[in-house]
């Protein structure tokens, strides 16, 4: 006889995709919970020219958590959509630069504050939104700093696997200003050798 406190090994078996998404979820809570009342509002770049925008970039560096824990040649995507709405999508390697390119979230932005087009707020699995803020961005843009307003999450991504140092440190800079703590920003592996990014048009969204 089973003793009464034994649980049936079939509902102990959770899919493994239920499993992975309820933690995505619980850190995307997180996200859009984090606490920003007694810090000064983030600045934005004054206008950021949406098409141009669009397309693949690489993630050099970001303040980790649980969704983009152990990624490598991580990916984020963008496509502008008929509605004025945007797809994305982050793609990454999970463990080592020999796992394959995997699509790990799909979510749609919409841009908020719509004169610098610089504000967005990022839905997932169509009940957790996030705000994204454009807080620096190259004039060519060739890299970008994106934060939220608990600063306790921030991307820096460009649109090669590699951004030279003295750049990188004066991003950093300028998010100190802006209240982050640099130090807490890792940087994600991005293999140079690696074969080149699906083009965002072409990876589907």
């Amino acid at each position: 006889m089973q003793p009464q406190n034994a649980q049936n090994p079939d509902r102990r078996r959770i899919p493994e995709f239920r499993v992975y998404r309820s933690f995505v979820l619980a850190a995307l809570v997180g996200l859009s919970m984090g606490c920003t009342s007694m810090k000064e509002p983030l600045r934005t770049v004054t206008h950021v020219d949406l098409p141009r925008y669009m397309g693949d970039w690489y993630v050099i560096a970001h303040i980790p958590y649980f969704a983009e824990k152990n990624c490598f040649d991580s990916i984020e995507s963008y496509a502008l959509r008929t509605d004025g709405k945007i797809d994305n999508w982050f793609r990454c390697r999970k463990n080592s630069f020999d796992a394959p390119l995997e699509r790990k979230a799909t979510a749609t932005a919409t841009v908020e504050d719509k004169t610098s087009n610089a504000a967005w707020r990022v839905s997932f699995f169509k009940i957790i939104s996030v705000k994204y803020l454009i807080l620096d961005l190259d004039p060519n843009y060739q890299w970008v700093m994106v934060g939220h307003p608990s600063r306790r999450y921030g991307w820096i991504m460009a649109r090669s696997k590699t951004l030279d140092e003295p750049t990188y440190q004066r991003i950093l800079r300028d998010a100190a200003s802006q209240g982050y703590d640099p130090g807490r920003f890792v940087k994600v592996p991005q293999r140079e050798s690696a074969d080149a990014a699906v083009p965002a048009a072409a990876a589907g969204h």
